[in-house]
C-alpha cells in the first residue's frame, strides 16, 4: 500500500498561511513535549507508535473525517507504518510527514523582507522548525549572508539562482544553538569571512575581525558594524545597521524576548553589558530601525507575510525585556529564568570553533530540538 508524504515545505506553507492541519505525533511524549510542529491552525494527538503497533483502532474516534491528517515521527519511518494503519482502518486524507522532526528541524524558507534603496533585495531565510532566522542581502550583483545555518546549500544554491556572487559571510557571534556554515560557504565561494574577535578567542581558522565602526560594502549597500563589545549574550555580540533600514540583533534582541548570558557561563559577569546594549546603547539608534533578529521563540512571532521583523521603537514599547526599570529584577529575571540549555550546547560551540569535526548525521543529531536562545 502507497501512502501520501508531506513534505515540510508543505506544512512550512501551511504554516504560513494559516491552514488547517491535524498532526497525528507518534514520537514519545517526553519528546512531543520538548518540541513539536506548530501552525496557528493545527490540531493534535500525540500518541507513541508503541501503544499503535497493535492497531489504530483504539484512536480512531478521536481522529478527524473532514481534514488532512499528517502522521509525524522522528525521522519518517513511523509514521510510514501508521499511516497505512490509518487507511486500512478508512481514513482518506492520511499522509506520512517525510524525513520527519529531522527534516522539520531542518527546512530554510526563503522569504523576500523587501527591497533596498540602490534597487538591492533583502531575504530572510526562517528556519521554522528550529527558530533560527539567518539572511542574505543582494546588491548589484554580490550578496552577504549573514548567520547561517549549516544547510549551506540552500544559500549557494539562492545565490546561483539570483545570479549573484558570495562576497561576504558574516556570524554576529559564536552560535551556541545551531552550527554555523558561514566558514563552509566562505571556503566554498572565496567570500570573506567575518567574526567578531571577541568570540574569537579559541577559534582554529582564519577570520575577518567584525570591529566597532567598520563598515562593509556589498554591491551598493551599506552595512554598518557596531560591535557591542561585552553585551550580554556572547562577548563579541554585533548588530549591523544595513541600508540605514534595518537593525540585525544576532541573538541580543528578540521580537518577544531578550537575549539570554548564560551559555558561555557568565550570566552574572555579563548581566549588565546585556542591560546597558538594550538599554542604553539600542536607545541611541533611530526607532525606525526595523528589527531583524537571529531567532524566534514562538510562532505569534510571524509576520503575516512570514517574516519575522519589527520596529525598534514599537519593541522599547512591547517588549518586556525592555521595560524593566529596577536593575535588580532586570538581573533576577535574566539570571533566574532561564530554560533549559540547548542540546549540545558545548559540542556545538567547539564546533564552530573549529575544534572538533563532526560528520553530518552528528551534527543532524546535536541540533535536535527547539530554540532555547531566549530570556523567557
Amino acid at each position: 500500500m502507497t501512502v501520501k508524504n508531506m513534505t515540510v515545505k508543505e506544512i512550512t506553507n501551511k504554516v504560513l498561511n494559516n491552514e488547517e492541519l491535524f498532526l497525528l505525533d507518534v514520537r514519545t511524549e517526553d519528546a512531543y513535549q520538548d518540541w513539536k510542529i506548530e501552525g496557528e491552525n493545527f490540531s493534535y494527538l500525540n500518541v507513541p507508535y508503541f501503544d499503535l503497533l497493535d492497531g489504530v483502532e483504539e484512536i480512531a474516534d478521536q481522529l478527524p473525517k473532514d481534514k488532512e491528517i499528517a502522521v509525524v515521527c522522528a525521522k519518517g519511518g513511523s509514521s510510514q507504518m501508521v499511516a497505512e494503519m490509518l487507511v486500512e482502518e478508512g481514513f482518506e486524507n492520511v499522509y506520512s510527514v517525510e524525513g520527519g522532526m529531522k527534516a522539520w528541524s531542518e527546512h530554510l524558507e526563503p522569504i523576500k523582507v523587501n527591497d533596498l534603496k540602490d534597487g538591492g533585495e533583502l531575504y530572510q531565510f526562517v528556519r521554522i522548525g528550529k527558530g533560527c532566522l539567518s539572511y542574505m542581502v543582494v546588491s548589484n550583483g554580490e550578496a552577504a549572508i549573514i548567520d547561517s545555518t549549516r544547510m549551506t546549500d540552500v544559500y549557494v544554491d539562492f545565490a546561483k539562482e539570483l545570479g549573484v556572487k558570495i562576497t561576504n559571510v558574516f556570524d554576529t557571534h559564536l552560535h551556541a544553538d545551531h552550527i554555523s556554515g558561514g566558514r563552509k560557504i566562505a571556503e566554498q565561494t572565496g567570500a570573506t569571512y567575518w567574526l567578531p574577535p571577541e568570540d574569537a578567542g579559541e577559534v582554529t581558522f582564519d577570520y575577518q575581525p567584525l570591529r566597532d565602526g567598520d563598515q562593509v560594502t556589498v554591491g551598493n549597500t551599506n552595512i554598518d558594524i557596531h560591535a557591542l563589545y561585552s553585551p550580554g549574550h556572547t562577548k563579541g555580540s554585533t548588530s549591523f545597521v544595513l541600508d540605514d533600514q534595518y537593525l540585525m540583533t544576532g541573538d541580543i534582541l528578540f521580537i518577544d524576548s531578550i537575549g539570554r548570558p548564560d551559555l558561555a557561563g557568565k550570566a552574572d559577569d555579563w548581566v549588565m553589558d546585556l542591560r546597558e546594549t538594550l538599554y542604553t546603547r539600542y536607545k541611541e539608534l533611530s526607532d525606525e530601525l526595523i528589527v531583524l533578529p537571529a531567532h524566534f521563540m514562538i510562532m505569534d512571532e510571524l509576520n503575516e507575510d512570514g517574516t519575522v521583523a519589527e520596529k525598534l521603537g514599537t519593541l522599547f514599547e512591547k517588549n518586556h525585556g525592555l521595560n524593566i526599570d529596577d536593575q535588580e529584577e532586570f538581573r533576577k529575571m535574566v539570571t533566574e529564568n532561564l530554560p533549559p540549555q540547548p542540546n549540545a550546547y558545548q559540542e556545538i560551540r567547539e564546533t564552530n570553533m573549529g575544534k572538533i569535526s563532526p560528520d553530518n548525521e552528528e551534527q543532524r543529531e546535536m541540533e535536535i530540538g527547539p530554540n532555547r536562545c531566549a530570556v523567557r
